[in-house]
């Protein structure tokens, strides 16, 4: 069990990203707070062809300061209390070197799968850098989901750490458009920004792409907008793209949701649409997915991108020595 425990608070002014131009922005609440585990690295059973390849889960923050409106992490299923004030682990770094020590074979670690590794606080904590260095002291493989562009700074230590493990970096952008992403994730980096960091990270030999997801129906999932993306994955260097064609709304979120549609002028009429379509429904797939996944086959296949898991995971593979195993006994 995690008991969260508040450390000394001072508030922080975090440029946007180590790239940024500069404009400053500080924490929600001003604060910055310690929670204790016990434990940093989840084991996980990998499904070949499911998901991204994956020995083991880390994260080293709760909460998120990206504002994405439609985030499923604010469902009362997980009980987060202050979803957007970002909190980071008491210890763990000397907890990640004690537990990486008692490994007897390496691995690949999926890190910030809950909770996005490159927030605002991490311009000024460093954690996620320095849980790098020590994945890659020991050996270990690493992928990266983020809808941060502070990834770019840690292209050293990615690059060195692909040479003996996979190593893999999966960009979230749900539109090409910079004006939609910052109404959709308004505490995020625009859209733009996370291309130029995928070309940095492939620029060094990085297996880097973009996650199509979630798509909005209504909003987000247009033609233009899927081969926009596809076509800006390609030019930036990226190796794959992925898209589930739909999102998820539960209780929390989808109050959330519904709320900040009601908000933004653009995006009115869009919330009864969802209402008509969705009802109480888990999963809303776009009512266009069908035609959208033909569209994204054939851009992906002439764009030369992977588009499903086994062939990402395949490719992970190949970026570190061939004796290295996705799965480990440990």
């Amino acid at each position: 069990m995690e008991s969260l425990t508040v450390v000394s608070c001072h508030r922080i002014l975090a440029a946007e990203s180590a790239y940024g131009a500069g404009r400053e922005r500080s924490i929600e609440q001003g604060t910055i707070a310690t929670f204790s585990a016990k434990r940093l690295l989840t084991r996980v059973h990998y499904e070949e062809g499911a998901y991204f390849p994956a020995d083991y889960t880390m994260n080293l923050y709760r909460g998120c300061n990206h504002g994405c409106i439609y985030c499923d992490t604010r469902s009362e299923c997980y009980g987060i209390d202050r979803f957007d004030e970002i909190r980071y682990k008491d210890n763990c770094l000397a907890m990640l070197e004690a537990e990486l020590r008692q490994k007897r074979k390496p691995g690949v670690v999926s890190l910030g799968a809950a909770s996005d590794s490159y927030n605002a606080a991490e311009n000024t904590l460093g954690l996620t850098r320095q849980a790098l260095q020590l994945l890659k002291r020991y050996s270990f493989g690493v992928g990266i989901p983020t809808k941060g562009d502070l990834v770019a700074r840690d292209t050293d230590i990615l690059a060195e750490m692909g040479r003996a493990a996979p190593v893999y970096v999966s960009f979230s952008i749900t539109t090409a458009e910079d004006g939609i992403s910052r109404l959709l994730e308004p505490g995020a980096p625009a859209s733009s920004r996370r291309f130029a960091a995928m070309k940095e990270l492939a620029a060094a030999g990085i297996l880097v792409g973009t996650w199509l997801n979630p798509m909005l129906p209504f909003l987000t999932d247009s033609d233009d907008n899927l081969l926009a993306l596809v076509d800006e994955t390609a030019a930036s260097g990226g190796r794959f793209a992925l898209c589930h064609f739909g999102m998820t709304l539960r209780g929390g979120n989808r109050e959330y949701f519904y709320a900040a549609l009601e908000k933004e002028p653009r995006f009115q009429g869009v919330k009864q649409r969802y209402v008509n379509a969705f009802g109480l429904r888990y999963e809303c797939a776009s009512p266009r997915a069908d035609r959208l996944w033909l569209i994204f086959q054939e851009r992906c296949e002439k764009r030369k991108l992977l588009y499903r898991f086994k062939d990402i995971a395949r490719a992970a593979g190949e970026y570190g020595p061939t004796q290295m195993k996705l799965f480990v006994d440990s």
